[in-house]
């Protein structure tokens, strides 16, 4: 049972807003008390993502998380019109095509980086600076499962998880005694869009099959939800996590216990 109002008062920004996992933590932190704001790339699909969840404690900007100029727009404008900022939460995430790495394009590889590891390093930097003025607050990665492990035909992917532990324990390091917490969480398959793409690159027109053989690797038995990926955010992003930073928090259903 949720305790309402962990994050009554905070102001949070979710990068990849509108998409699965994202957007069940928008909805959760605003159940939590937290005035957030969605970021996403897509104008109609942010629009749709606000209005589904329905609270007058939730608003948009629409932003490429790749560039430098939108990613700190994003950040002061929610801080001038907020007032502050509490959480970030770099959520956006790209899963690349689906292919052997000796037939990777260079562009795609170029594509996932960009999304999600520079994506995260704008973010960090950023955002670093307002939330030690402010003298403390949270900074959420979503790596993943890959992040812990390879992924055949998911090279880049794979790398750019790995990339954004280095790049959260680094900031640890720099943040200090400032307040300011940072963390990485690793889901194992979630039943999102990406998910989708995954199983029909692996086995296009049987996606069904490759969906039964991704959950033979996990424990538990099944994909998670975005719903179970929020839950941990709400944690890291609450004062109930105050002496958790540096931290690698999996939501796998057991994948990456053997």
């Amino acid at each position: 049972m949720t305790v309402a109002g962990r994050l009554a008062g905070k102001v949070a920004v979710i990068t990849g807003g509108s998409g699965g996992i994202g957007l069940a933590t928008g909805r959760l932190f605003a159940a939590e008390g937290a005035t957030v704001v969605l970021v996403d790339l897509d104008a109609a699909q942010l629009r749709a993502a606000v209005d589904g969840i329905g609270s007058a404690a939730v608003g948009s900007q629409v932003a490429d998380v790749s560039d430098e100029a939108q990613m700190r727009a994003a950040l002061h404008d929610t801080v001038a019109r907020h007032g502050r900022l509490d959480v970030l939460f770099c959520n956006a995430g790209t899963e690349g095509r689906v292919a052997p790495l000796s037939e990777m394009p260079v562009e795609d590889f170029d594509r996932v980086m960009a999304v999600n590891v520079r994506g995260v390093f704008l973010g960090l930097k950023h955002a670093l600076p307002i939330l030690q003025r402010q003298g403390g607050g949270s900074i959420l990665i979503t790596s993943s499962v890959a992040g812990f492990k390879g992924g055949a035909h998911l090279a880049p992917y794979a790398a750019s998880k790995h990339a954004v532990v280095g790049l959260m324990r680094s900031a640890v390091l720099e943040a200090g005694s400032s307040g300011v917490r940072i963390n990485t969480i690793h889901p194992s398959p979630i039943e999102t869009r990406m998910m989708r793409a995954i199983e029909h690159g692996r086995a296009p027109g049987a996606e069904a099959a490759a969906k039964q053989m991704i959950t033979t690797r996990i424990p538990s038995g099944r994909y998670g939800t975005p719903e179970e990926v929020a839950a941990t955010a709400l944690f890291l992003a609450s004062d109930d996590s105050r002496y958790c930073t540096g931290g690698r928090y999996s939501v796998d259903g057991g994948m990456t216990a053997g």
